[in-house]
């Protein structure tokens, strides 16, 4: 009844987060018609907005997998220059059976310095953590992977790992968290991220 309760509040607590966008999925079947590919869903933040609008998704892992290719819209200048420095937010997972912004884990990204850099971005009872993993190409598709461990969230993306401190121990269920641009501000323009989830 307990997990019932704080799905719920969690649940409420995202609605506000929504904005408009377009989700576009794709389902690639094998050769072997018998097992069909995970589906690849292209995500665009619209301009103007933070997020994409997606359901609400528990799921009950230790770890994602998934492959991500960003376009050119990747290619962006923030109107207050200082803000270039902020993450975005790519994939990840909330932690603890509380919201994302108290426990999480997630790979940020953000166009600095004429380069596309992934980093590690966590909360872990509230104090929110980054580091830098790797940069990566427009049109590229790169491996993606988190283990929430024992005590240790470890991210990998492609033969880089990295690893930052984790605030509970405990499976439990997660709520799924999907793109979002800022910081501070809004995206410049339309930003699409397509995402295919990994066995």
């Amino acid at each position: 009844m307990l997990l019932l309760i704080r799905r719920f509040s969690v649940a409420a607590s995202l609605l506000f987060l929504a904005s408009s966008c377009e989700v576009e999925t794709t389902t690639v079947t094998a050769t072997d018609s018998t097992i069909p590919e995970p589906a690849s869903t292209t995500f665009t933040i619209k301009k103007g907005g933070h997020t994409t609008q997606n359901p609400l998704r528990f799921v009950e892992t230790s770890t994602i997998r998934f492959e991500a290719t960003f376009d050119s819209t990747a290619i962006y200048s923030t109107s207050i220059p200082g803000n270039q420095a902020d993450i975005n937010k790519l994939y990840g997972l909330s932690d603890c059976e509380t919201d994302h912004q108290t426990n999480s884990a997630r790979f940020g990204w953000r166009w600095y310095e004429g380069r596309l850099e992934i980093h590690a971005y966590t909360y872990s009872n509230k104090k929110r953590s980054t580091v830098f993993i790797t940069s990566v190409q427009p049109g590229q598709t790169n491996r993606y992977e988190l283990v929430l461990g024992e005590k240790a969230y470890t991210f990998k993306v492609n033969d880089k790992q990295v690893t930052l401190p984790r605030f509970c121990n405990t499976a439990g269920s997660h709520y799924q968290l999907y793109p979002y641009f800022g910081g501070d501000e809004t995206a410049p323009h339309d930003i699409t991220i397509r995402i295919r989830e990994l066995l």
